[in-house]
């Protein structure tokens, strides 16, 4: 499977050649997946929230002290 060559710059043209896999850069390919654990971290002054999200991708939110206590009533209260 022919890829770009590791000194193609983006946009330039690659001339025809038989290249060795030795002169191939591959990018790292990543899971697109909502798989992990929530995690809730203090950075500075606020928590930052990542959710993992169903499809993939995770949803990152940040709130002070004060917002993340008012959540957690929130959902204790949802959750009966």
């Amino acid at each position: 499977m022919p890829g770009i060559p590791a000194r193609a710059l983006p946009g330039a043209a690659v001339p025809e050649q038989n290249w060795t896999t030795e002169e191939y850069e591959m990018a790292a390919m990543k899971p697109r997946t909502g798989d992990g654990p929530l995690e809730v971290t203090k950075e500075g002054r606020g928590i930052v929230m990542r959710v993992p999200l169903e499809g993939g991708g995770r949803l990152v939110v940040e709130m002070s002290a004060e917002e993340a206590s008012d959540l957690g009533d929130a959902l204790k209260a949802a959750s009966g």
